[in-house]
């Protein structure tokens, strides 16, 4: 079978149409990194504070609980108050502390003191 010379075919005159949702998702994913910035810097400080309170609070009753009280570092998480389920609690016998920890936030540290009880480590604001 012979085959002819062809030409080949002529250039598209028509533009191809663009796809609309990409461009539509990238400015909706813009939209919300820019809304939760502006959320994170309207109440940025107020989490920050709030997860400072929450662990400082853990840390001193958990400690409380665990050297004044005797019981066991789970057993003491049933002291907390609701709403305090994402702090986690961690401990260190040699030094009788308590850490508590709001994730990615805010941690703080109380150690048992003789005669003084549970007293919570100094933090920098």
């Amino acid at each position: 079978m012979a085959t002819a010379n062809v030409p080949p075919d002529p250039p598209r005159t028509t533009p191809r149409p663009r796809r609309r949702w990409p461009s539509v998702l990238g400015w909706v994913a813009l939209l919300i990194v820019l809304a939760l910035g502006a959320a994170w810097a309207v109440y940025g400080k107020t989490v920050s504070d709030f997860a400072v309170t929450g662990t400082s609070y853990g840390a001193r009753v958990a400690c409380s609980c665990r050297y004044i009280g005797g019981r066991s570092l789970g057993d003491c998480r049933k002291d907390f108050e609701d709403g305090m389920e994402l702090i986690r609690l961690s401990e260190d016998p040699e030094a009788k502390s308590v850490t508590a920890t709001f994730p990615l936030v805010s941690s703080q540290t109380a150690t048992y003191r003789k005669g003084y009880g549970c007293v919570l480590e100094e933090w920098e604001n």
